[in-house]
């Protein structure tokens, strides 16, 4: 994908230009010194953020991640033009103080002039040279200051569209292929034992299954809606709530979730604070501003509830000992998908609006890596509840999301497709998001010695986790094609039968 917008090119260009940054030959995009402690091929992140003083200071680092993730030349020059800019800004700096302390000085000497009662010629000649130096020296550092500002607004906008830094678990690899299985989860030949598959019977996909229920609707949303959208009706389409139910309510009863109702249209700051925004414009559905804008911002209709859920907080200031923050929110999700052309048009799998229970937690730094194992293990427990095999596999460098610093997939077992599918992400951004959107807490203060009062602890960024608890379209492909049974019928998982009334078995009217 691109890196940025044409319009951030056109920003960067009209400072960059004022400088000609080093251009690296691929081989030399990364310069490792000799000793930098090496993590998969690439520097270990310890304790760094990826904020615009670490590119200016470890941009060795940095680059050595952006090269794991297989990022664009452009984007690694990018990271480069930052490093560059920055110089360039600490001179704008030097140049603006050094007018103003001019400006401070010329001002003095009017001041000083100006209090006499008579000015004696070579007097006055001193006071007319005071005040044009006052002028220029003030005319000087408005000019540096309107550089300065510029430049900022160029160095943010070229760190808009550079990836989080790595977690040293990420494996190094190209793509999916390369992602490392930590787990597996049931034995995918037992609900066909359990259910009398015989070697003969072949299982059918999700929607053919549907269909012969009378409850998959697909020519009939095309007609609605277009390419890539699906009706449900009669008792799949009860399935699919009796899903959505159950794992809010697991969540919440079970796992201490908060359950929150949220807007389904955001504006660009909210995501812009997520990190869709710039990148992934593409895949978004935009509403037009005649119809509605949000707060004067563009708006659009939500990809994932992770936007407006985790926006909640946006430019809060929490309490550590109020962490972590766990919400549960279910809500339609709908994108454009403009990069899967041709990619997964049978069924529900790759839809423009669908379903989706997502989890959100925001913590501490010093809990985030147990607070993510722990919301992992929440989604997992959706599965393991519906007795649908699965693995748990880590993301390599080359197939992580963007924001996300480590990702664990949970890909169900599809018995009609034959293969394992991607149902639940779950990512730790560390401080990432929270950076975006100015999300703070206030670290405990330790008591003081001697019955002093606490000191104050300087404030720290939040860190933000989420993912799919689960996606419910998703998981409704799942029971389709292994609760199937030879005669067309599927059995209701039992955790799913007090959402559906107590029927065991959907039959084939």
């Amino acid at each position: 994908m691109r890196y940025t917008s044409a319009v951030v090119i056109m920003l960067a260009s009209r400072c960059i230009l004022a400088f000609r940054p080093f251009v690296a030959k691929p081989q030399q995009m990364v310069r490792l010194a000799a000793t930098s402690e090496l993590v998969h091929a690439r520097v270990s992140r310890k304790d760094l953020s990826l904020e615009l003083k670490t590119i200016t200071n470890e941009l060795d680092t940095v680059l050595s991640h952006l090269k794991a993730r297989r990022a664009s030349a452009e984007t690694l020059q990018a990271a480069q033009d930052i490093a560059a800019l920055a110089s360039k800004r600490s001179n704008l700096i030097q140049e603006r103080d050094s007018f103003l302390n001019q400006r401070k000085e010329a001002s003095a000497t009017v001041g000083m002039l100006m209090r006499k009662n008579e000015l004696s010629e070579e007097e006055q000649k001193q006071l007319e040279e005071a005040k044009k130096s006052s002028t220029k020296a003030s005319d000087g550092a408005t000019a540096a200051e309107t550089h300065l500002e510029e430049l900022q607004t160029t160095m943010d906008d070229l760190l808009s569209g550079i990836p989080n830094l790595l977690d040293d678990k990420v494996p190094d690899g190209d793509n999916d292929s390369n992602n490392e299985v930590v787990s597996t989860w049931g034995d995918i030949d037992a609900l066909p034992r359990e259910l009398g598959w015989t070697e003969e019977f072949e299982p059918l996909w999700h929607d053919d299954v549907a269909s012969g229920l009378k409850g998959y609707k697909s020519e009939a949303a095309v007609r609605i809606s277009g390419a890539r959208f699906v009706a449900l009706s009669g008792a799949v389409a009860q399935l699919e709530r009796a899903l959505a139910m159950f794992f809010v309510d697991l969540h919440t009863t079970k796992h201490g979730y908060t359950e929150v109702s949220v807007p389904y249209v955001v504006g660009r700051s909210a995501l812009e604070g997520t990190s869709q925004l710039p990148k992934f414009q593409e895949d978004l559905f935009a509403i037009t501003p005649e119809s509605h804008t949000c707060n004067g911002e563009d708006a659009f209709l939500i990809p994932t509830a992770e936007v407006p859920v985790t926006n909640m907080h946006r430019e809060e200031v929490l309490e550590e000992s109020d962490l972590p923050l766990s919400y549960v929110s279910f809500t339609p999700c709908f994108r454009a998908e403009a990069g899967s052309y041709g990619r997964d048009t049978k069924g529900l799998i790759r839809t423009h609006q669908f379903l989706k229970v997502e989890l959100v937690k925001i913590t501490s730094a010093d809990t985030s890596d147990e607070e993510h194992e722990l919301l992992t293990s929440q989604a997992e427990a959706c599965l393991q509840a519906l007795k649908l095999p699965y693995r748990k596999v880590r993301l390599c460098s080359g197939d992580i999301g963007f924001a996300a610093r480590h990702c664990y997939d949970l890909e169900v077992w599809l018995a009609g497709a034959k293969e394992y599918r991607e149902i639940s992400s779950c990512s730790n951004t560390g401080d990432f998001q929270a950076r975006r959107m100015s999300l703070r807490y206030r670290p405990k203060s330790e008591a003081g010695a001697d019955g002093k009062k606490p000191k104050k602890e300087k404030l720290k960024l939040c860190h933000t986790i989420n993912g799919s608890g689960l996606a419910v379209g998703r998981t409704l492909v799942a029971i389709l094609e292994n609760y199937q049974k030879p005669d067309g019928s599927v059995v209701v998982p039992e955790v799913l039968r007090p959402y559906m009334g107590g029927k065991e078995i959907i039959a084939v009217p």
